[in-house]
């Protein structure tokens, strides 16, 4: 007599087969390499877009040593290393300067002001306020 487990065996290996295949293995990354690059370059330009100079004072009023140096840093961080994640070059170099970034960002904005949309309403001796998400 078969162990109960043993009765849909013959099932579950037809019906997920295809993921056994080398040719869907190695390309099983790429949707979540696309996800990940995509959002870091995109935070990048954001950035770029408005002017470094106002992510560093950004940087400044939270507190970060060397805001302008920090801000290029920053933004470059997310440009090319998301460039990197994205087209599967240099993932592991580039995935230690990434996550610092995302450590940072979660400690010193995220967790103080919330995961949604934060947009800065001033920047004020001592902090940044931020308002709630949406245009203004």
């Amino acid at each position: 007599m078969k162990h109960p487990s043993q009765l849909f065996e013959p099932a579950y290996n037809s019906l997920f087969a295809f993921s056994k295949r080398a040719s869907v293995a190695r390309w099983s990354s790429v949707p979540l390499r696309l996800i990940v690059g995509y959002g870091f370059m995109q935070h990048g330009f954001a950035k770029l877009s408005k002017g470094p100079e106002a992510f560093a004072l950004i940087l400044h009023a939270t507190g970060v040593p060397a805001p302008h140096l920090m801000a290029w840093l920053t933004i470059l961080t997310e440009v090319f290393g998301g460039l990197a994640v994205l087209l599967g070059g240099f993932v592991p170099l580039a995935s230690m300067p990434m996550a610092a970034l995302l450590f940072v960002a979660i400690f010193t904005v995220h967790l103080p002001y919330g995961f949604s949309s934060i947009k800065l309403m001033s920047v004020t001796s001592g902090h940044a306020q931020f308002g709630p998400p949406g245009r203004v």
